[in-house]
């Protein structure tokens, strides 16, 4: 069995019926076994995020420090995401 502490928190009242909900329907068995999947989710998705700052990110902005000329001007960012934007709303 792990350690564990006892907190005393404060969440907002629509936060505190859906925790309730699921526990009242049988998601759960305890209030603290939602908040601990929820922390844990959070965590996973916070490595997530490092991973892909560590990866990509650091590794894109790596590339453009030795070749300043692939950056893209602000007009072509703003074309590029304009494309996305146009491709997505016909697939809807």
């Amino acid at each position: 069995m792990r350690p564990t502490q006892r907190l005393n928190i404060s969440l907002p009242n629509v936060m505190a019926d859906a925790i309730n909900a699921k526990v009242a329907n049988g998601e759960y068995a305890t209030m603290s076994e939602v908040v601990y999947e929820g922390l844990c989710l959070l965590f996973e998705r916070d490595r997530a995020v490092e991973q892909w700052l560590r990866s990509d990110v650091a590794t894109a902005y790596d590339e453009l420090r030795v070749n300043p000329s692939k950056a893209l001007t602000p007009a072509q960012i703003r074309e590029h995401l304009g494309r996305r934007r146009r491709a997505t709303s016909r697939k809807m």
